[in-house]
């Protein structure tokens, strides 16, 4: 269920036959905050949030494809995709400082420094065989 689908209805309505299929139990201490949080959307927040999932899935998407198709350019844009997490990251940390936080950065930069070193030894490694068969 997409965002757009919660416009102009009542967000506990939609929900409630859900979590009843589901067997989730709405009075939950768990999903209290994050209830609260989606009922408090107004129409215009939730097309916000439609517009961005629709962006985000977009740049998968294409992230995606690129990869498949063994594209270089993919590769690229994948090691900025995933960098761009950094600095939300960084602001979470700052904003309240958790372990999991820190862990959770610790992966991401990981993660980035792998997919660098990556394509640098895989571009050396094209170089090379293209002055091997002489294609400079």
């Amino acid at each position: 269920m997409g965002s757009l689908h919660l416009v102009h209805r009542d967000v506990a309505e939609t929900l409630f036959p859900i979590f009843a299929h589901l067997h989730i139990d709405p009075g939950s201490r768990y999903l209290e905050r994050p209830l609260a949080s989606v009922g408090a959307l107004d129409d215009h927040a939730l097309k916000r949030l439609g517009a961005g999932a629709f962006f985000y899935a977009a740049l998968l998407l294409t992230e995606g494809v690129g990869l498949l198709l063994r594209q270089r350019w993919a590769e690229y844009f994948t090691v900025f995709v995933t960098a761009s997490f950094i600095p939300l990251e960084v602001y979470e940390i700052i904003r309240r400082s958790t372990m999991t936080r820190f862990v959770i950065l610790g992966i991401n930069v990981a993660i980035v420094w792998y997919l660098v070193v990556h394509i640098a030894s895989t571009r050396e490694v094209g170089k090379r065989l293209d002055s091997e068969q002489g294609r400079e």
